[in-house]
């Protein structure tokens, strides 16, 4: 693997200033570099330009470059999966940095492929322009639309939405939600009846089929929250304590904010510098689902927290966000769901196994119970988890069922029945 200076104007020279202004470690520049570099000399034999290359080159290269490696050790890779990340990191980095955004979406290649592509492209604009919905659900709308388009298709690729019926979308439920839970099967339903709308506004199918499809009923407060008891948050809050690296510093601020403010995933991902206002000892929330935004106390657990994180154990970063990745590229979380896997982890690490889910809600749940606990009222339960009525806190409350029994009214003149 040469180390030679490259050319500026070579696709090389891009991707090493681009790992370079993401701040990657100098050793992991030159290995992405060098493997970019061999994909590159397979190319110019394969005949083939950079800004033509499909999923299918890269997989042959690694094909080729596995028989090479049987060859000379006389055994495959230990792990091939480490194997394959080793090879394709720096080449996928590459592609990113040339072509703007790796995997390409594949062209479409016959009559119903393109039609289906403007469609989806059509719907998508009537969401935003008359539903007025944000980017990523109208990704989710356009995706659900996209798997019927294709269920439907015939053998030969051939579609009619005209011929659609109302039994075509029975058999399409039954084969897409057999292992999906009743509020997924819900939430794909109302998608489905969202694009069929949309089909019998714009006059692609003479009926409104939307009658058809009938989602499942769901019970208010039919599922029953996960808890963590106050001793399972402080043996997390400790076991992570411990940890010191800068990701463990990080971890450590993130569960203090869930344990004493219950924010939501996505309000702290999305939490910014900007935010925090040291000197008022306060900082700004913006509620995810209400589209509110709150001023909370600093607490000074919590803000020493933070600023062990700031001076310790950020890295250096354009990002404005609060948070980022541990790892270069030193990019913020994309969405709330990002923390699942950062909270599962850690109460593993602590030997901590509640019933149920074990993400950030856990902490949000137990928040609410333990104000209830300390008397607060429904009102600044709900104030605090940014709920606009009281309707919405009451998930979060019915696993308190001694404390709530202590509150409950007697009926008159009801008696005991033996």
């Amino acid at each position: 693997m040469s180390d030679r200076p490259l050319d500026a104007t070579t696709p090389l020279a891009q991707l090493w200033e681009h790992l370079t202004l993401a701040r990657y470690a100098p050793t992991v520049i030159v290995r992405y570099v060098a493997f970019a570099r061999l994909f590159l000399r397979y190319l110019e034999k394969q005949h083939v330009r950079l800004d033509e290359v499909e999923p299918a080159h890269v997989s042959k290269y690694l094909a080729c470059k596995l028989r090479r490696y049987r060859q000379r050790h006389g055994r495959a890779a230990a792990s091939m999966t480490r194997w394959r990340s080793s090879h394709t990191a720096g080449i996928h980095q590459l592609l990113r940095v040339v072509r703007g955004s790796w995997p390409v979406a594949p062209a479409a290649r016959s009559p119903s492929e393109m039609y289906c592509a403007g469609l989806l492209a059509e719907f998508a604009r009537w969401l935003h322009e008359q539903r007025g919905l944000a980017d990523r659900s109208i990704g989710v709308m356009a995706a659900e639309a996209r798997r019927l388009l294709s269920w439907y298709r015939d053998g030969a690729g051939a579609i009619d939405l005209g011929a659609m019926r109302i039994a075509d979308l029975d058999a399409y439920v039954q084969s897409r939600c057999p292992a999906l839970r009743r509020v997924s099967r819900k939430n794909v339903t109302q998608q489905l009846r969202c694009f069929l709308r949309f089909l019998h506004v714009t006059g692609r199918t003479a009926r409104d089929l939307t009658v058809g499809v009938i989602s499942p009923t769901l019970y208010a407060c039919e599922a029953m929250p996960s808890l963590l008891e106050s001793e399972q948050i402080s043996a997390v809050i400790a076991s992570t304590r411990q940890d010191q690296s800068a990701k463990g510093l990080r971890d450590y601020a993130i569960l203090m904010l869930l344990a004493n403010y219950g924010l939501r995933a996505g309000e702290i991902a999305q939490l910014r510098l900007d935010d925090v206002d040291w000197r008022a000892d306060r900082f700004s929330v913006r509620h995810t689902k209400t589209g509110f935004q709150s001023v909370l106390p600093l607490l000074p657990a919590v803000g020493d927290a933070l600023l062990d994180y700031l001076r310790r154990g950020r890295p250096v970063t354009d990002a404005r966000e609060l948070f980022v990745h541990a790892k270069a590229p030193y990019r913020p979380f994309s969405r709330g769901s990002s923390l699942y896997l950062l909270v599962r982890l850690r109460l593993e690490a602590a030997g901590v196994s509640p019933a149920g889910k074990r993400g950030p809600h856990t902490f949000r749940h137990a928040r609410a119970v333990s104000l209830l606990r300390a008397s607060a009222t429904t009102k600044t339960i709900g104030d605090l988890l940014g709920h606009r009525s009281a309707r919405s806190t009451g998930p979060y409350l019915k696993l308190a069922t001694d404390d709530l029994r202590a509150v409950a009214l007697e009926i008159p003149g009801q008696g005991v029945r033996a």
